[in-house]
């Protein structure tokens, strides 16, 4: 029997927050959407308090290394999936600092094509020291999946700033016919995940941009403002496309077993990061915003601190908020409301820079209410201190 209960919460919770800290094992499922680089400190302070985290990510970055991989072999972006994991990766266990090095190793960008080729032969055969210092059996399986990359790699492929990381998972990946789940479970219990990280989709797409001025971007690496200027027009909308060059939007939906992940979790946060390449790409594949909408727990929005998103120009906080409703219900616009799938914005209202200002009052006509709680530290500002955030969501799960 299911019944649904209301209760009060105390933010922070000491008592809860003391619990979870014996037993993290035991603790809540509080699940994430977001890119990879977004939560890299809080995910080290989360695992303190719950080994059952949920990060679902995005596999559609279109630069850096990831793009060489993605072109190669017509495979989704697995950079951001490798940062979460070595960010949840527990490194007090034996060999696991030397895997970590490892796995963040990138090949130098100025390196000679034919030297970096021997390098990495040099790590299959395991004399590279990075290798070396590993502890068998993880310096076996780790010389295998770097082999089997070898042989998939085709003559013209660019090691250049390539993460080792990375091309583990591309050979788990191709060598279990396309499917991310068998690597992804070995790469966790390699370096001890304490949590689950997948990708929102396992497929080969194209992140599609219109801005409010009529152009038409092609690529998310294209988006964030990293590897090219920043967007000086607003973001009208935003989709998936199987095509680079006929940028019309393709259905995609999750599978089974990401509803039934979205279904199970405690807490559903929509956090800081890029707001539209890190969080909203998330919630396009079909079957997200109905997963989440079907799920009664407390869904929660932490937006940027620092003022700086240069992918939300032209938003302020409320229109943030909006424009996250309207992805999130756009699977059944009649059947979903905001109530469904936003409960919370949490905010820092003193130390916080939000465009616009947290307009409290503009949120409550949305049925949204703002849990204001220091988020910003004096060793973090402007940006969010996870010592701040973690014990709120936990306490909130």
């Amino acid at each position: 029997m299911l019944i649904h209960v209301t209760r009060s919460v105390k933010l922070p919770n000491p008592v809860k927050l003391a619990r979870l800290q014996r037993c993290p094992d035991l603790g809540p499922r509080v699940l994430f959407f977001s890119g990879g680089s977004a939560l890299k400190d809080t995910s080290p302070e989360l695992i303190r308090y719950t080994h059952n985290s949920v990060h679902i990510i995005t596999p559609f970055d279109s630069g850096g290394s990831s793009a060489r991989l993605r072109e190669a072999f017509q495979m989704p972006a697995i950079g951001d999936v490798r940062n979460r994991m070595l960010a949840l990766a527990d490194r007090s266990l034996h060999g696991n600092p030397e895997i970590l090095r490892l796995f963040a190793h990138r090949f130098p960008e100025d390196g000679d094509p034919k030297i970096l080729e021997h390098e990495l032969d040099r790590m299959i055969t395991g004399d590279h020291e990075l290798v070396a210092d590993i502890p068998d059996p993880m310096r076996k399986i780790i010389r295998h999946q770097l082999d089997m990359f070898r042989g998939f790699m085709p003559d013209s492929f660019d090691l250049r700033k390539a993460s080792l990381g990375n091309l583990v998972l591309a050979a788990g990946y191709l060598d279990n016919r396309r499917n991310f789940d068998t690597i992804i479970y070995i790469f966790s219990k390699l370096v001890q995940v304490r949590g689950i990280v997948r990708p929102v989709v396992n497929k080969y797409l194209h992140l599609i941009t219109e801005t409010e001025d009529g152009e038409i971007i092609v690529g998310q690496h294209r988006l964030t403002g990293k590897e090219v200027a920043p967007i000086t027009s607003g973001v009208r909308k935003i989709w998936l496309s199987a095509s680079r060059k006929e940028p019309v939007r393709t259905d995609v939906p999750i599978r089974n077993k990401m509803i039934r992940l979205i279904g199970k979790a405690d807490l559903i946060c929509y956090p800081m990061g890029s707001f539209y390449t890190s969080l909203v790409v998330n919630l396009l594949p079909t079957g997200v915003g109905r997963a989440v909408s079907a799920n009664t727990c407390p869904k929660v929005f932490v937006p940027n601190t620092g003022g700086k998103d240069p992918e939300s120009f032209g938003l302020t906080l409320t229109e943030q908020v909006k424009r996250l409703i309207f992805y999130l219900v756009k699977d059944d616009p009649d059947r979903i409301s905001a109530k469904d799938v936003l409960h919370f914005v949490i905010a820092d209202g003193e130390n916080g820079n939000y465009p616009g200002g947290v307009d409290e009052a503009a949120l409550s006509a949305l049925g949204i209410r703002v849990i204001s709680t220091p988020l910003v530290s004096p060793e973090s500002a402007p940006y969010i201190d996870e010592k701040l955030l973690v014990p709120i969501l936990l306490s909130l799960a």
